[in-house]
């Protein structure tokens, strides 16, 4: 007989686990906006990890140097034991034992130490760099994620498309054999649209080669498999850039870029440190104090042998005048002032190249509206001649090359488009990350733009 409360413990576990895997599959199949691909990346993305366990380090830069400026205590402590033959003048050796302790509490002060101060202004200008520089790794990888889930989508419409003509092209072919089985085609015929058919097919063949890469791009930077993505709706109008003049973006950019405002605050850090290395040649001043107690069982070095204790209390000022290093101050001056010249250079690069970065951002934007105003255009012509195209050779006004030639127009204007359209996003993407002003909120606008399909 079955043992009831057994099977309905099986049963209930059958249920739960199909009813778990019914929904591991429903949220496997749905598909996966760029917001949720960019939070993936946030958590899994090593460069970013890299750059922001780099600002941490950083940061403690700032508490170490304000140390320097801040009092230093210590206590430093002792006990022991002495046992001694001791002689003394016209008395027979005499065996002391001795047992002693002696603890002493000291406290310093800077009170003048031009170089601390410039060492913690220092250390605020590098944390400055490194806060700069963990923007500027964020940024890069939102649009690492940007276009690697846009080259995967690219490479889905690149395939629609190669479908789509291989089908066209695959009923072409029928309807040429059957002309040619009536007499009313040539072989030639035949042999023109098997050529766009594998051609076609080819052309298939290397999209899903690229689909493969995009793929393994998008795992690399978020750390999962993302089958299914959200998709560019049709029609959609892009945003243009505002303000519409590339001068001002420009502009913004020689300034606020995430890389120049890095290398400003590098070239700010390296002159304070050229004045800290020269603060080597001034004196400094500490004010210094001791409190100690220190005791004594017994004496070595009396004939009455008294135990002694004494306490010590001490205030006084120290000052370090250097006199000469060999040599060492002024090498590290000289070395401070070439990585100031250094950083000079390497700001003026940055800022170049930000504002060649917006320039050229800016013109992939409005020239990629241009182009997909135009590509919109080709498509509806495109298709309108295709339409017009079977229907003459259906009344043989019209041959076979002549449809295969506008199939192949129509399908290359339908791949252009769409990579016009995604190349348009990531390039108002590139245009806001070169002047500095890329943000979480400039994808949530995309992502907006985006339509989930199952």
């Amino acid at each position: 007989m079955m043992d009831l409360p057994g099977f309905r413990k099986s049963f209930y576990v059958r249920v739960c686990f199909t009813f778990l895997t019914a929904i591991t599959l429903s949220v496997s199949a749905y598909a996966v906006d760029i917001i949720e691909a960019y939070r993936l990346a946030q958590g899994s993305d090593p460069v970013f990890e890299s750059a922001r366990y780099a600002l941490e380090s950083a940061q403690q830069k700032i508490p170490q140097a304000r140390a320097g400026l801040l009092p230093a205590a210590g206590v430093v402590g002792n006990k022991g034991y002495t046992r001694a033959d001791t002689r003394f003048t016209g008395e027979d050796p005499v065996d002391r034992h001795m047992k002693s302790w002696a603890w002493n509490l000291q406290l310093t002060q800077p009170l003048i130490h031009a170089g601390n101060l410039y060492a913690y202004r220092e250390s605020e200008l590098l944390v400055e760099q490194a806060t700069a520089q963990c923007a500027k790794a964020e940024q890069d990888m939102l649009l690492r994620v940007a276009e690697a889930y846009f080259g995967v989508l690219i490479a889905q419409e690149a395939i629609a498309a190669a479908d789509a003509q291989i089908s066209a092209l695959d009923e072409q072919l029928g309807q040429v054999k059957r002309g040619y089985a009536l007499g009313t085609h040539s072989v030639t015929d035949i042999d023109e649209t098997k050529s766009r058919l594998g051609s076609a097919r080819s052309q298939k063949v290397a999209a899903l080669n690229d689909l493969a890469s995009k793929r393994a791009d998008l795992e690399k930077v978020t750390g999962k498999e993302l089958d299914h993505l959200a998709v560019l709706g049709a029609p959609v109008t892009l945003p243009e850039p505002v303000p519409m003049d590339a001068r001002i973006w420009m502009d913004h950019a020689r300034t606020d870029n995430a890389s120049v405002r890095a290398q400003t605050a590098a070239l700010a850090a390296a002159k304070v440190d050229i004045k800290k290395n020269r603060s080597d040649y001034l004196p400094t001043i500490d004010l210094t104090s001791s409190y100690g107690s220190n005791y004594a069982s017994n004496s070595l070095t009396t004939p009455n042998d008294y135990a002694t204790r004494s306490k010590s209390l001490q205030i006084g000022l120290q000052v370090n005048i250097p006199l000469y290093s060999g040599g060492m101050t002024n090498a590290r001056v000289s070395e401070a002032v070439a990585n100031a010249g250094k950083a000079r250079a390497d700001l003026e690069a940055a800022s170049r190249q930000a504002a060649t970065d917006a320039q050229q951002a800016f013109a992939g934007v409005v020239n990629g509206l241009a182009q997909i105003e135009a590509l919109n255009s080709a498509v509806e012509s495109g298709a309108s001649a295709v339409k017009g195209n079977r229907a003459g050779y259906h009344l043989g006004i019209r041959i076979n090359l002549d449809v295969l030639n506008a199939e192949q127009q129509l399908y290359a204007a339908k791949k252009d488009l769409a990579k016009a359209r995604y190349d348009t996003l990531l390039q108002g993407l590139k245009l806001k990350a070169a002047a500095g002003t890329l943000e979480e909120v400039d994808l949530v606008g995309i992502n907006d733009l985006l339509v989930r399909e199952r």
